[in-house]
């Protein structure tokens, strides 16, 4: 077992793995810019090194400051946490060569799956449903009018090297195709220093639901069940819970066994996610593997009693996975991602926290890197909390997470707890209604009240 972990991230993220590495007895060393020389995951931490200004490209992105932080403090390994270097190949090759370890998995499995059209085409070639589309990387716009026309519009393109929807264009009509993927490629580009792009069938009103997945270095894989994420604004999650209200069972098992089944054929070890989207026939596909924890762990950990983390260092250090796959859910849990954003115009909202009460009661839990007076800074994800809940049923967790809400007190900047609140009162939310294109229409309607 690891004797030291550096965490290469912030924020909540780097103080959840704190905890974990506590519990374990396993020392930890945080990183920071000048910007969160105050963050909780610092003070928490054994040890902490500043290792750079606020930009993320010269801090948290800069791969040989983070080296340099593990090797002088005698960190053993490196959690990544979720974004920044966590799916970077790169990163983890080179922790390798300076002999430190990597919890997450192997480069090139990282490097296989980051690329959406060759995981697409590894998913098809598992035998896992896969939309029809493009099996390659486009060549150009021609390429793609073509195959659109081919499988019917409306398609999608999607940035290859893509995620947090940049480099994503929904195209409904063939004349729009040319500009849309002029504007796709560039934004891949510019987000991603890679501008190719894929072309998939787009489903009209689908389901986003992942599959929680482990492998382990002994060739064990598991799922721990699904979440549903269909809660989003412009691709970005905003409600997760499990389990689902549209898997039955079988269709539960159905997809697991898919998702174990890409887990084993590539090779993949630690924590990932395999996602789908779900019709309204009840048919999934393949949409894409992030080959790292998410956000939303949580979730799962509240249904399973699992902890995640802990999980993810003891693959790592090469222990053999103990847990059986498909464990039924207890009860229902939900998250909110609480921002600091103005709840209406999503206006980022950074400054002074004034007042700061989480919180508390059966079944609540707050993972937090904010307190009072805690200075919320411009230069990163405006995620300052994730709320969840967890009760014997989808509507007691619901009650559940109202309440919590309401408890939820944070003065200084404006939040996203009011918008939170309309969405779980909202009767098709409460009805299990749910699809990608749900905060479509439920901020036209609010728009349309006024």
């Amino acid at each position: 077992m690891f004797k030291k972990i550096l965490i290469a991230n912030r924020g909540e993220i780097a103080l959840r793995v704190i905890h974990a590495c506590r519990e374990m007895g396993i020392s930890t060393v945080a990183v920071h810019s000048t910007a969160d020389s105050e963050s909780l995951h610092v003070t928490y931490a054994d040890e902490d090194v500043c290792i750079g200004p606020p930009a993320s490209d010269r801090s948290y992105l800069d791969i040989s400051s983070v080296i340099s932080a593990a090797e002088i403090t005698g960190a053993d390994a490196v959690h990544p946490g979720y974004g920044f270097l966590a799916e970077n190949a790169h990163f983890a090759e080179v922790l390798a060569e300076c002999n430190i370890a990597w919890i997450g998995p192997r480069p090139e499995t990282i490097r296989l799956m980051g690329d959406k059209a060759q995981a697409r085409k590894t998913a098809a070639e598992a035998g896992v449903p896969v939309l029809p589309g493009s099996e390659e990387p486009l060549e150009d716009a021609e390429e793609a009018l073509a195959l659109a026309k081919k499988v019917g519009f409306p398609v999608i393109l999607k940035a290859s090297a893509g995620g947090g929807g940049r480099g994503m264009r929904i195209v409904y009509e063939p004349e729009e195709l040319a500009h849309q993927f002029a504007t796709a490629q560039q934004e891949a580009q510019n987000s991603f220093a890679d501008g190719s792009l894929y072309l998939e069938k787009y489903l009209m009103e689908p389901r986003h639901i992942e599959f929680q997945i482990f492998g382990d270095r002994h060739g064990n894989a598991i799922h721990l069940g699904e979440r549903e994420c269909s809660i989003q604004r412009r691709h970005q999650k905003l409600i997760e819970e499990s389990p689902s209200p549209a898997l039955t069972p079988e269709l539960r098992a159905e997809m697991g066994e898919a998702a174990v089944l890409l887990t084993k054929r590539v090779g993949y070890e630690n924590a990932g996610t395999i996602e789908f989207l779900l019709d309204s026939d009840s048919r999934f596909y393949f949409m894409e593997m992030n080959t790292r924890i998410q956000v939303e762990h949580p979730v799962t950990e509240l249904v399973t009693g699992l902890d995640l983390v802990k999980m993810q260092i003891q693959v790592a250090s090469g222990e053999a996975l103990n847990v059986p796959s498909g464990i039924p859910p207890r009860g229902h849990s939900i998250e909110c991602r609480v921002n600091a954003e103005h709840p209406e115009t999503f206006r980022p909202s950074p400054g002074k926290i004034h007042t700061f009460h989480p919180p508390g009661g059966p079944g609540v839990r707050v993972d937090t890197h904010a307190y009072e007076h805690y200075v919320i800074p411009p230069h990163y994800d405006s995620m300052i909390a994730k709320l969840l809940v967890h009760d014997c049923d989808r509507d007691a967790a619901i009650a559940r997470m109202l309440r919590a809400l309401e408890f939820f007190v944070i003065e200084g900047v404006d939040t996203t707890i009011p918008l939170h609140l309309r969405i779980l009162q909202d009767p098709e939310f409460r009805a299990g209604n749910l699809s990608t294109r749900f905060m479509e229409r439920f901020l036209a309607d609010r728009e349309s009240e006024k």
